[in-house]
Formats: structure tokens, C-alpha cells, sequence
């Protein structure tokens, strides 16, 4: 199997990236200057970053459990300020571990299916718009630009600018935020690439759809969670044998 790209950071590594240099660098830094940077901090700031954790935390459960109602919301949300402010637990623990996990099980059964269906939609509707071109391995791209100059071959060396998102919306990855364009030998990425970008000249610009079984099928790569259909931005500034 041709080897995947974890996108320039995530085609091969993006905001995973930018937190580890982060933390690889308040690693670096002096016990002593962390903590007087922290001890310094604005405390509007700092509830502003803890909401922002806050949120961040939430909508990764929410990417894992369902939760149908207000009172759900409140029953988790209380369970975790006991917790933040060591309070004891309302309830013995122990016997509900066994109803936690049955949770996530069904839970996740029912996320995937909801998914899947989304995803189905999405990708009908987008293999109906006007320009779009199916290729034999289910891929679509969608030309806003066609460029100039030749198309890549299979082993082709590209250098693009790209953004990557989820069909939500949700942008997992993007070179023009890094303010760098990322180049990849074809034979290094997501199938869904290789043979979209072959459909691509020089100063091309497309949207490309690549269903999950061009992407990362049912693996999880950072915030992508498994079987997700990906959407693409990208722009084609040169190609290179």
C-alpha cells in the first residue's frame, strides 16, 4: 500500500505539529520563567485560554459520546467539577465503569452511522455539480482554475498550497497557515492526491473530494477521525519529474 501523507504536518502534520513545537519548546524554557510568565498572566486572559480549553475539551467528548438532552449535560458537566475541585463522588464509581463502557460502544456505533450517512449525501451531491470529474478510484475534483503547462505523472514531484477540511467544515490542515507551500513525491500520499493531482497543471486551483477509502479509511489521524471523507482546497504551483 502506497504510503500516506499525515499532512504536512497533518498531509504530513499541521495543528498536532504546532502543539508539540509548543510544549517541545515550555519544555526548553526555565522552571522558574514558565512560572512567572503564568503568574503574570491577564486573568481575563487566562479564563479566556481555560474557556478555550474548556470548549476544546467538550467538543472532543462530543465527537465521542451522544448526549441527547440539558439534563445530560449537566450530569457530566457536574460529575467533572466534583472532580476539578477533588469533591467525592456522588455515586460508587465502580459499578458504573461497565455502563461507561457499553456507552462509548453504542455511542460510537451510532456516531459512525450517523456519519456515514452524512458522508454519503455529501458526496452524491458534490459528484453532481457542474464541472466535477470522478476518477476510477471514486476521487472528485472540481476545477475552479485549469492552469497552464503539463499535468503530473504518478511519480511526479508537486508543490501546492492546500487546505484540508472535513465535510463539517471543520479544518484540520492548511500549508497557506503555515505560510509555506508543501511539496510530496505522489508516490508519498493519500491515493485520493496521487490521482487528483494528475488531473492538475501549474497555477491549477481545484476543490478535491477523496472518499474515505482514498484518505485514511478507517484509521484516526489526529482530529480526523476514521472513515472520514476529506475536502480539499488546493492550489498547483509547479510540478517537477
Amino acid at each position: 500500500m502506497k504510503k500516506m501523507i499525515w499532512l504536512a504536518g497533518i498531509i504530513l502534520l499541521g495543528w498536532p505539529v504546532a502543539a508539540q513545537e509548543t510544549a517541545e519548546a515550555v519544555t526548553q524554557a526555565s522552571t522558574d520563567t514558565v512560572s512567572a510568565a503564568v503568574a503574570a498572566q491577564d486573568p481575563a486572559e487566562r479564563n479566556k485560554m481555560l474557556y478555550s480549553l474548556g470548549f476544546l475539551l467538550g467538543d472532543n467528548l462530543k465527537r465521542q459520546l451522544v448526549l441527547d438532552n440539558e439534563d445530560d449535560y449537566k450530569a457530566l458537566s457536574q460529575g467533572m467539577r466534583d472532580s476539578l475541585l477533588n469533591k467525592p463522588s456522588q455515586t460508587v464509581l465502580d459499578e458504573y465503569k461497565p455502563q461507561i463502557i457499553e456507552k462509548y460502544k453504542q455511542d460510537a456505533q451510532i456516531i459512525s452511522q450517523k456519519r456515514a450517512e452524512e458522508q454519503k449525501e455529501y458526496l452524491e451531491n458534490f459528484s453532481k455539480e457542474k464541472g466535477v470529474k470522478v476518477l476510477d478510484n471514486g476521487a472528485m475534483i472540481k476545477l475552479s482554475k485549469k492552469g497552464k503547462g503539463r499535468t503530473a505523472k504518478a511519480d511526479s514531484k508537486v508543490t501546492v498550497h492546500y487546505e484540508g477540511r472535513l465535510i463539517d467544515g471543520t479544518k484540520f490542515d492548511s500549508s497557506y497557515d503555515r505560510q509555506e507551500p508543501f511539496t510530496t513525491k505522489l508516490t508519498d500520499v493519500i491515493p485520493c492526491w496521487t490521482k487528483a493531482m494528475q488531473q492538475m497543471r501549474p497555477s491549477a486551483k481545484a476543490t478535491v473530494v477523496c472518499p474515505a477509502d482514498t484518505a485514511y479509511g478507517n484509521r484516526p489521524v489526529g482530529i480526523i477521525p476514521p472513515n472520514s471523507a476529506l475536502v480539499f482546497t488546493v492550489e498547483m504551483i509547479s510540478i517537477d519529474d
